[in-house]
């Protein structure tokens, strides 16, 4: 007379430690949707520094190297000039994060 042992079942395809190795695997890969709104969110977040450090620089060399005596106020013109931009810039690119459907969750 023969008991069989749980150990002992063989399921085929559904064998448990398979079934594990696929949710692990599944679990450890971003969907492909989640890179694209991740490198999206990425290039629109250093173009907006960017582009502040860029225009604030362009400031201080007007400041210190045009001699025109405008020491700050070109700076300071230069970086809210290139922060309207930057924020401009971010402002259309946001409306296709919500139109792509790469983007949704399940």
């Amino acid at each position: 007379m023969g008991f069989a042992l749980a150990d002992d079942r063989q399921n085929g395809s559904d064998d448990l430690s398979a079934r594990i190795a696929r949710a692990k695997a599944a679990a450890e890969r971003p969907a492909v949707g989640d890179k694209i709104a991740e490198t999206r969110g990425w290039s629109v977040a250093i173009e907006f520094v960017g582009m502040v450090l860029v225009s604030a620089a362009i400031g201080y060399g007007i400041d210190t190297y045009a001699g025109l005596g405008t020491k700050p106020f070109a700076l300071i013109g230069m970086l809210l000039l290139g922060f309207a931009g930057a924020v401009y810039r971010a402002i259309q690119e946001s409306p296709q994060f919500d139109v792509d459907s790469g983007n949704e969750k399940d």
